[in-house]
């Protein structure tokens, strides 16, 4: 079986920070249309709704999970650029470079739910700056993001035991530049 490195995982999930920022970035100059900006802010009322309290519970980990998937789908199809949605699609085959792909593992750290909220806040700026027609900002909202998905990375292999019993798939992941 394939293994992959540690820097292979950064790299997709960066890579997959500039595909999204860049989508956000055309809806925000091209316009976005009014039922994908509601479609959007649904999607944050339900993040709201999963994140804005004092401690989550198992339930609201998996709603949030729910809400980040749809929310970045709503991101890629929404630009119609179907280039991008190709690359997507091929990352797709790299372990966790998926959007909610890294999430069980923040589920397990003490800062897990600020870290959460900050992803969360992003969102909502994101969907600002499409509004507001901000590209530039809509981008780099969208590369920003992913950060906390590179650090859950880190967290992972910094608990490999841990890790391989959230996330399984992990131990396909060995640290460093090369397989």
């Amino acid at each position: 079986m394939r293994r992959f490195t540690s820097q292979e995982v950064a790299d997709a999930i960066r890579v997959r920070g500039v595909i999204e920022g860049f989508a956000a970035r055309l809806l925000a100059e091209d316009g976005a249309p009014r039922q994908l900006l509601r479609d959007l802010k649904d999607c944050l009322d339900a993040g709201d709704r999963a994140v804005n309290k004092p401690s989550m519970e198992i339930d609201d980990y998996a709603a949030y999970v729910e809400m980040n998937d749809r929310f970045h789908k709503l991101i890629l199809e929404g630009c119609g650029n179907l280039a991008l949605k190709r690359v997507m699609d091929m990352l797709g085959g790299q372990p966790f470079a998926a959007p909610s792909a890294m999430l069980p593992m923040q589920s397990s750290m003490e800062e897990g739910q600020q870290w959460m909220r900050q992803a969360h806040r992003t969102h909502h700026a994101m969907v600002q700056a499409i509004e507001r027609g901000q590209g530039s900002r809509a981008q780099a909202l969208g590369e920003e993001h992913v950060e906390i998905a590179r650090m859950n990375l880190d967290y992972a292999l910094e608990r490999p035991e841990l890790a391989a019993e959230l996330m399984p798939g992990i131990r396909l992941v060995s640290k460093g530049r090369s397989a």
